[in-house]
């Protein structure tokens, strides 16, 4: 069965913020837009372009640490990858590893990595020969 959701938690205030904006912009290229927002902004879900909610961002609570983790968004296409990483960057993250082929995850792994605001990993990848 595919997974349904996932959420990351990001240290509360100016971070949550800028992280919440990185988000919409860097993942628009792959269809995401932000789709629900509870307890005035804490958390927030980010549907994908068959409108299914399955990322969410939500505010660590009052002296918990988040911890950086990897996730990584199916693309359409190299075109699609490329675009991501380019919002990514324009959004204020951090290149981790331009776009370019991964041999060493799969003859057709193409993938661009972007630290967000917060540290995680971000990464849009395709199998597509295109």
């Amino acid at each position: 069965m595919p997974l349904s959701h996932t959420s990351i938690k990001i240290a509360h205030g100016d971070t949550h913020t800028a992280t919440i904006a990185w988000y919409e912009k860097a993942l628009a290229p792959l269809g995401y837009k932000k789709a629900m927002v509870f307890m005035d902004g804490a958390i927030v879900g980010y549907s994908d372009a068959n409108d299914k909610t399955d990322w969410w961002v939500s505010a660590a609570k009052e002296g918990e640490s988040p911890v950086a983790s990897h996730h990584a968004f199916s693309a359409e296409n190299k075109a699609a990858v490329d675009a991501f990483y380019k919002a990514g960057l324009e959004a204020g993250g951090k290149d981790n590893g331009a776009p370019g082929p991964r041999p060493m995850y799969g003859p057709t792994y193409y993938a661009a990595f972007v630290l967000d605001p917060a540290g995680n990993n971000i990464e849009a990848v395709t199998y597509s020969a295109e």
